[in-house]
């Protein structure tokens, strides 16, 4: 670091240099100072300029050249372009442009260069260095943006993001200077690795949005790039120090003398790939690492399992007897510290019988096997369990040793029109958080920590919320709604959990604010508010659900719980303000979290860099001490950057070169990699994958994809396998090594073999993919012979047909299976689930082949929403043959339908936008002649009629209804009138003739005059549909 005294020495050189050049005695400076002595390596700097020139250049030499004496560098400078040919810059290990601008090389001059960069040498761009060379593709992507732009000299915070790299990490995470704020012509996030953003909310002027990288660094053709926005000022050089230090770790890095990794917000498959452990798993919940690398999991059916590395299966631990639907089931696993030497694990389930609760149970892992026999219950958790929904489940140890536990407000959000549920009515307890989350002596919706005691019982840790005795002690945070997933920080215990909230679409003064999921974070013990406050605390109204009377905004600073369903104190802790928080929709407080279907907010892991750690593909250092968020109905993950206090400091995407299908829990391990298990659609399509951090990896190994054709029959059973999908970044070529039937012997070399299993029993057909580094990835597939899987078909009520909130809906199933004779209706199970956009919440699980269910109510009518029907059946195997589980699931759509939730559209300026009717939401918008939009899949069995809300303040229109395409056999035609503005709603409705049977896709198509005709909210169909008809 520059001490005070070496920046007065900079200071009185640039004064030193300004006399000089007064007096016409300034020594032609772009030669090489001859009193340089030989140094350990050489740089150019290069600042010739053919368009605006900086005052600022001679201020940056003196700078530069006073940093290589003190860190034992050479400094040649020059402003003649002809020195770029491959002698001339062959003694130089980066080139430096200080502030150049226009084309200062000739296409001769940039090839020596090219060439030069691909080399492996480095390159240092300062400043307006992105203001140079615009029409050269090559240059472009060497520095990485181009300047566009730049408002007045201003003030501004500069959000440093990347502590380990040698040009940031000695900058405050939050750095205050004053320069010239460049915009680009595109943001280079994405190709190179950023290191620093501006807070263009510091200063006026910018246009990049909430993400303005303004430095970062990049391996590119061979060589290395670092560039740095900063710099337009002569004082950036004579009397800022930090300036000085972040320009000498891009100088250092550049030229290969400093090490840092700039690949690691670079979210390419070649720095970040995915390695899926296990599929086939059925509803993943969370899993936990043993010290010597088993991983144990659970599905929320009641099964534990225990994936080992080395034989790369998993096996049954125990199956517990559970309560499923709303939500139940096995929620939350945790390993002892100690498990090592006692072999204790913890689960956190909803236990079957009469006793209504979630209960934290500790038992005795002998082996790969678990004793029901040595179970210790730990925490009892009383539960209702005749009404939906929330009851959290995470389950954590933190570094200090103490056990955490999320608990949701076992409330049914459902008839509460998506606001704060606290009906106060007599008998709709359950329907009142403030009985559950809102009261200090009941454990839900809590964050409760507690300290395990070797006889199975526990102590309160000190600094619990309630260590005064006013409320439970267990309680460590209050006031959550579904705290789903959270973690714990291992370098100070700080809590951090994704809070899903509830679903209303607009802010109104009756109510209170909109629904917002919430990322919080937990410093100290605190209450959060639900259910009187959300977001920044935004408050929701006193309302009565009784009489629909309007009390007042409920005081987050002096919060008072008056509720007839409390049993703990009136007077409660002030409410915290969530760390992050979003809607349905865009965010306008944090635009950083991406806008998609649904939300379900969870936190994953905060990262703890271990650099002694072997393993190659850890995460990466840049990462430490970020905080994984996720977002399970989106399906997305990003990074949380904090300061030096813990204050959130910037959010950035992460894994964005990845997909993933609902990602339910992400947990980091001893190995420093990143582990995310996936729920699929809640059946057996779930997965646990690792993530590799391969950037800062050498040769990288294959990445090995394998599928086959069938996964069960009776012997003789012919499979076919195919892996010749599988692939290597590094394009190296692949050899492929099968073993069919786990002999450890290969059985064939090919990509895509066949083999016939003769003999009845289990097999895991295994392939390992392998390059010619030396490096290898395998996949297994189970194999079942002897046995078939049981056809499970859904036979009624209608699949894709519409029902109405509150129907009641027969169903059959029928089972058919080769082995069992005989099918025990008893077995087969009916899970009814009410689907919210990417999210559902199961109904408690019947069995039989026959039954009815009712379709509760949504809490709000803005979202995608429908029913998923799931049914299945396990047979009883057959000899040696494991049982297999069969399974089917449909869909029911409800009656309305938000437009915007289409399958496919005409384009052009059709679009969505946010609407002021009824429940708010979005509408669709800018309808002109022509455009169209089509759902697809439905069918409209039991449907007479069809009613969309419209409005117009243009010329009206027509929307005709077809099936097949938009010129497909016409069902209706709706008549839409001019309402005098577009947010003045009106319904429109016609009688449905010649209606197809069985699924169609139904094409909505609009017609009119010129200009913009009208606006769409919904489509609501009229008739039975597929309910159960009254009598």
């Amino acid at each position: 670091m520059l001490t005070n005294t070496k920046a007065k020495v900079i200071f009185s050189l640039s004064l030193l240099v300004i006399i000089l050049l007064l007096s016409g005695a300034y020594y032609y400076w772009f030669a090489s100072s001859p009193t340089e002595k030989s140094k350990s390596f050489k740089v150019l700097v290069f600042s010739k300029t053919e368009g605006f020139r900086h005052d600022s250049i001679p201020a940056g030499l003196v700078a530069i050249r006073q940093l290589a004496a003190e860190h034992q560098f050479q400094v040649d400078a020059t402003e003649d372009s002809s020195k770029f040919t491959a002698d001339g810059l062959s003694p130089y290990a980066a080139v430096i442009f200080l502030n150049t601008t226009g084309d200062v090389l000739n296409a001769e001059e940039e090839g020596a260069f090219q060439s030069y960069i691909e080399s492996g040498r480095g390159y240092v761009g300062i400043h307006s260095a992105s203001d140079t060379m615009h029409s050269s593709a090559w240059y472009m992507s060497l520095v990485g943006a181009m300047f566009t732009d730049h408002p007045a000299f201003a003030a501004g915070t500069v959000k440093v993001a990347d502590k380990v790299h040698p040009s940031t990490a000695s900058l405050p995470s939050n750095w205050q200077r004053s320069e010239e704020w460049y915009n680009f012509l595109q943001n280079p996030r994405g190709n190179v690795h950023v290191l620093a953003t501006v807070d263009e909310k510091s200063y006026m002027g910018g246009k990049m949005g909430y993400d303005h990288p303004v430095s970062w660094c990049q391996e590119v053709s061979g060589g290395k790039s670092w560039y740095t926005a900063l710099g337009h000022a002569p004082e950036s050089y004579s009397k800022d120090p930090t300036f000085l230090e972040h320009i000498l770790g891009g100088i250092q890095w550049a030229a290969g003398q400093a090490e840092g990794d700039c690949s690691a917000t670079v979210y390419t498959d070649t720095n970040y790939q995915k390695q899926e452990l296990l599929t086939g798993v059925q509803a993943p919940m969370g899993f936990d690492f043993a010290p010597d690398g088993r991983m144990f999991f659970i599905e929320i059916n009641g099964k534990v399992k225990v994936y080992s590395p080395v034989t790369e299966l998993a096996t049954e631990v125990v199956s517990l007897d559970i309560v499923s639907g709303n939500e139940q089931g096995v929620l939350g696993i945790a390993l002892d510290p100690e498990f090592a030497k006692n072999n204790w694990l913890y689960l956190f389930y909803s236990p079957a019988g009469a006793d209504n609760e979630d209960r934290i149970s500790r038992f005795t892992v002998k082996g790969d096997k678990i004793d029901k026999a040595t179970e210790k219950i730990v925490l009892r958790v009383p539960t209702q369990r005749t009404e939906c929904c929330h009851h959290g489940g995470d389950l954590e140890f933190g570094a200090d040793g103490n056990l955490y536990l999320s608990t949701g407000d076992n409330t049914n959000p459902f008839a509460s029109d998506g606001y704060a549920p606290i009906d106060e009515t007599a008998g709709r307890s359950a329907w009142d958080a403030q009985r559950s989350a809102g009261n200090t002596k009941d454990l839900r919706g809590k964050i409760l920590r507690i300290k395990p005691k070797p006889d199975g019982t526990y102590t309160i840790p000190e600094g619990n919320l309630f260590s005064d005795g006013s409320g439970s002690p267990e309680i460590y945070v209050m006031g959550t709604r579904n705290a789903f997933r959270f973690s714990v920080s291992p370098f100070d215990n700080t809590v951090y959990w994704g809070d899903v909230g509830p679903d209303a679409g607009v802010t109104t003064m009756s109510r209170g604010p909109k629904g917002y999921d919430e990322f919080n974070q937990a410093k100290t013990a605190g209450n959060y508010g639900w259910p009187y406050c959300i977001g920044n605390n935004k408050a929701y109204v006193d309302y009565d659900f009784a009489t629909h009377s309007l009390g007042k905004p409920y005081n987050c600073d002096s919060l008072t719980n008056d509720s007839p369903n409390n049993t703990g104190a009136r007077s409660l802790p002030p409410a915290r303000a969530a760390l992050i928080y979003y809607p349905y929709g865009p965010s306008p407080e944090f635009p950083e979290i991406t806008d998609s279907t649904g939300r379900t907010a969870a936190a994953g892991p905060v990262y703890k860099y271990d650099k002694s750690n072997a393993n190659e593909f850890k995460m990466p250092a840049y990462l430490d001490k970020s905080l994984i968020i996720y977002d399970f109905s989106r399906q997305w993950f990003k990074e949380v950057k904090l300061d030096e206090q813990g204050n959130l400091l910037k959010i950035n995407p992460f894994l964005s070169n990845m997909k993933f299908d609902h990602p339910i829990y992400a947990k980091i391990d001893k190995d420093g990699s990143l582990y995310i298990a996936e729920y699929g659609t809640g059946g057996s399509d779930g997965k646990i994958s690792k993530i590799l951090y391969t950037g800062a990896a050498g040769n990288q190994a294959p990445n090995a994809q394998a599928t086959a054709s069938v996964t069960n029959g009776l012997a003789p059973l012919e499979v076919s396998f195919t892996a010749d999908k599988s692939y290597d970044t590094d394009k190296d070529p692949l050899t492929f090594s099968w073993d069919f039937n786990g002999d450890g012997k290969e059985d064939s070399n090919l990509p895509n073999p066949s083999f016939i299993y003769k003999k009845n029993g289990n097999y895991n057909a295994k392939v390992t993919v392998s390059d010619n580094k030396g490096n290898s990835s395998s996949v297994i597939i189970p194999i079942t012979v002897g046995n078939n899987a049981p056809v499970v078909t859904i036979t009624s009520p209608t699949k894709r047909g519409f029902f109405a909130w509150g129907d009641k809906i027969s169903y059959t199933v029928t089972v058919t299976d080769a082995e069992d004779s005989t099918i025990d209706c008893a077995r087969v199970k009916v899970t009814p689930a009410l689907g919210h956009d990417e999210h559902s919440h199961p109904s408690p699980t019947q069995t039989g082949c026959t039954g009815t269910f009712e379709t509760v109510f949504s809490d709000t009518n803005i979202e995608n929403t429908f029913f998923y029907l799931t049914a299945s059946y396990t047979d009883n195997g057959a000899g040696e043959a494991a049982p297999l589980t069969g399974a089917s699931t449909i869909v029911l759509l409800s009656k309305d339908r938000q437009a915007e939730y289409y399958d496919n559209w005409s384009g052009g300026k059709l679009q969505t936008e946010n609407t002021a009717d009824v429940g708010a939401g979005r509408n669709l918008g800018f309808i002109e002649n022509g455009s169209w939009l089509s759902y697809k899949d439905i069918n409209l069995e039991g449907i007479s009629g069809i009613s969309a809300r419209v409005s117009s303040a243009g010329s009206g229109g027509t929307i005709e209804v077809r099936a097949d395409s938009i010129s497909g056999p016409l069902l209706a035609t709706l008549k839409i009138p001019v309402t005098g503005d577009w947010q003045k709603w009106v319904d429109v409705k016609e009688e449905l003739n010649n209606v197809p049977s069985g699924e169609h896709n139904l094409f909505f198509v609009f017609s009119g005059g010129s200009g913009y005709l009208f606006n769409v909210n919904k489509f609501d169909f009229i008739g039975n549909g597929i309910a159960m008809k009254t009598k």
